[in-house]
């Protein structure tokens, strides 16, 4: 059950819930807040009263907005990361590697819940907690990305992480994109698209251990 899920389950005010379920509850009506207004014009006020609890409640859990925004970003920096270190380890094949890991960033920018904007899209990337943890887990997948370049095609560690970031730009711009643009091209279609495009270049970097350096 996603936060969100948890937070219209547990709406009704008045419910008592165990601390994490309402830590969870709590963030996903924020996450519904924020996504929808950005961090400056949302209110804690609008975020109990989308969870159905009190203000000392919010309070209770976390001390301000800023604690329960990087909260937030927490959490969705560690789906992302997560999704992404699945992809690139549910298969040796290299082009379904290449396939699964911009798929990872299409379906994390195509949930329902919009989580990807307040790690892409942020207003308050001028906050250094915040761009801390969006330029951290951007290095942390393209740190995933390269160790896997490396192991690959025997290229140096600053080689293989230029590439990596080439790779999870190029997928998170594009995947938003065609999420912004109400393309009408089906997701795995447009991930055949950008694989097809990406595998052309990385491709042409031979195996490790090949006889063609």
């Amino acid at each position: 059950m996603t936060a969100i899920e948890q937070t219209e389950a547990a709406r009704p005010r008045g419910t008592r819930l165990p601390r994490r379920a309402r830590r969870n509850q709590l963030l996903g009506a924020a996450q519904e807040v924020f996504v929808a207004q950005g961090y400056h014009a949302a209110a804690m006020d609008d975020i109990a009263e989308r969870a159905g609890v009190s203000k000392p409640v919010l309070y209770q859990h976390f001390p301000g907005k800023l604690d329960l925004y990087l909260a937030l970003l927490d959490q969705h920096c560690e789906a992302l990361l997560s999704a992404v270190r699945t992809a690139l380890a549910s298969t040796s094949d290299n082009k379904q590697r290449v396939a699964a890991t911009m798929d990872a960033y299409f379906a994390y920018v195509e949930d329902e819940g919009g989580a990807f904007r307040l790690v892409f899209e942020s207003d308050l990337t001028n906050e250094p907690a915040v761009r801390e943890r969006v330029d951290r887990v951007s290095l942390q997948c393209a740190e995933a990305i390269s160790d896997v370049i490396a192991e690959d095609t025997g290229l140096s560690k600053d080689e293989s992480m230029l590439l990596a970031v080439g790779l999870g730009g190029v997928s998170q711009v594009v995947a938003r994109y065609w999420l912004s643009s109400q393309s009408q091209i089906p997701r795995d279609k447009a991930v055949t698209l950008l694989t097809s495009l990406a595998w052309r270049g990385i491709a042409g970097f031979p195996l490790h251990g090949t006889d063609h350096h």
